[in-house]
């Protein structure tokens, strides 16, 4: 675009067509629930603040794409892919839509996930809704993109869009990054204001972005970081989001680091063993100091979820618009009930139906609960393996490769690591490490709170020394020749 080849309005056009020819007909991937009746336009006005000699950053008319959990005040509707909230459009944007529109971005369209951000049943399929229906993964399209984030995971994988958006409450920018190989991060929670995005857990719940490359996924947590007016939380982040987290892609990073080795998240496949055995060999070469580490690093947070929960969306709800059909949790288990055809065709709501007996958040039961889940996560543990082996980071394997797509039975995933850092509210990132069978596999780097710039320097120079990410092939299914 500097040099004049492109505009905002040429690569939007070139991302609207490829969702046309890839997600709509052709491998038919089912990632993007919705594209923005207004791209264009907007476009059309970042290309002529161009002309006009205004930049806004590195953001500047790169299109991007939008879970659809996540408020846009415009034509698109935000549903958490149910229909439930069909037609619900917001009054304001989230706070990190208001941080993409000043940074420039040209919002492409909504991504589909799973529904409720697979926070309805305890027998879901990662990447199904009722809204949008089954997301699928472009390098085997009979295997799952994994969840919630997954139309985020497979739009950016298979490169309809610059990057996109996704949320994490407990492994769902994580898992689908690695499932679909690609980058994500998972920030600490109160660097990005999530003030307009549909709840799970106040505790956990953070956005944060996905991407092909570390570079665009720091450019564009750059963009999103910031104090949130409607998020409290935000304040406890004040003087510490970075202005450019670009200014890390140091691939040298690796030298002299203290990495420790997550030993207890691996032996869930052997093949996966192998790729991370390879990646520790390589941040040795890099320089880094490896450091085998069994420790414990969260305790069951899912009461700590259900009480959130309901409390979160019941709030959520409250605001949205009259003509929307619920304005509860009980009224959402009532509406699902009554279109179980189109709701509830492969799994139900017992989720839902267990968080409604919960009681609020000065239930004893939750608060020790939150206590506990904390203090075992944070300072008994990501916090004392750190300070103990005097380590800047840890790594593990991100999630296994993935799953067949399974309706009647469900997700069935083997392991990960997601779940530490998730339950400690801390900051995690993803990268490609490999392929079992031709099937993505990431390497997850974790520290303490606020420590992005540090996971960012280390999962660069393990990027810049491997390039393992290649294209997906949008392949019927594995192929084992």
């Amino acid at each position: 675009m500097r040099r004049g080849e492109y505009s905002a309005r040429s690569i939007t056009e070139l991302y609207l067509e490829r969702i046309e020819q890839i997600d709509r007909s052709g491998p038919a991937l089912n990632s993007v629930i919705e594209v923005n009746p207004d791209a264009l336009v907007m476009a059309d006005r970042l290309d002529e603040e161009r002309r006009g000699g205004r930049t806004r950053g590195p953001l500047h008319g790169i299109p991007l794409l939008i879970k659809d959990n996540i408020d846009t005040a415009d034509r698109m509707s935000t549903t958490a892919g149910s229909l439930a909230l069909q037609g619900s459009t917001a009054r304001t944007d989230a706070f990190v839509m208001q941080k993409l529109r000043e940074a420039g971005a040209v919002i492409l369209g909504k991504t589909n996930l799973s529904e409720w951000a697979n926070f309805r049943s305890t027998r879901s399929t990662s990447g199904w809704s009722a809204r949008g229906g089954q997301t699928l993964n472009p390098y085997a399209l009979d295997r799952n993109p994994c969840g919630s984030s997954s139309g985020s995971g497979a739009a950016v994988a298979a490169n309809l869009c610059a990057a996109a958006i996704g949320t994490e409450t407990e492994g769902s920018i994580i898992c689908p990054c690695s499932t679909n190989g690609i980058v994500g991060i998972k920030p600490t929670v109160g660097l990005v204001g999530r003030s307009g995005i549909i709840p799970i857990a106040h505790s956990q719940d953070t956005a944060g972005p996905m991407a092909r490359t570390v570079g665009d996924a720091a450019a564009l947590l750059s963009a999103m970081a910031g104090l949130d007016p409607r998020d409290r939380i935000t304040n406890q982040g004040a003087g510490k989001a970075q202005r450019d987290y670009t200014r890390f892609l140091d691939p040298d990073s690796m030298r002299g680091a203290r990495i420790g080795v997550a030993r207890n998240y691996f032996g869930f496949h052997d093949r996966v063993d192998v790729l991370m055995e390879e990646a520790i060999e390589v941040m040795k070469e890099l320089g880094a100091v490896l450091v085998d580490s069994r420790g414990k690093y969260e305790g069951s947070g899912f009461e700590v979820l259900l009480y959130e929960f309901k409390d979160g969306i019941n709030k959520y709800l409250a605001s949205v618009s009259d003509d929307v059909a619920v304005h509860s949790l009980c009224e959402l288990i009532r509406f699902n009930e009554f279109h179980s055809e189109e709701e509830m065709p492969y799994f139900g709501q017992e989720i839902f139906h267990t968080a409604l007996e919960k009681g609020d958040l000065s239930n004893p039961d939750y608060v020790n609960a939150l206590h506990k889940v904390q203090r075992l996560s944070r300072e008994e543990g990501i916090d004392a393996t750190l300070r103990g082996r005097r380590l800047d980071a840890i790594v593990a394997p991100s999630a296994g490769p993935a799953c067949l797509t399974d309706w009647i039975n469900g997700d069935h995933f083997m392991g990960g690591s997601s779940a530490p850092a998730a339950r400690a509210g801390y900051p995690s990132i993803t990268v490609p490490a490999g392929f079992v069978h031709g099937l993505p596999v990431g390497i997850s780097f974790f520290s303490k709170a606020y420590h992005e710039p540090v996971l960012i320097g280390l999962a660069h120079a393990y990027e810049s020394a491997t390039r393992h990410r290649r294209p997906p092939a949008f392949l019927p299914t594995v192929d084992f020749g």
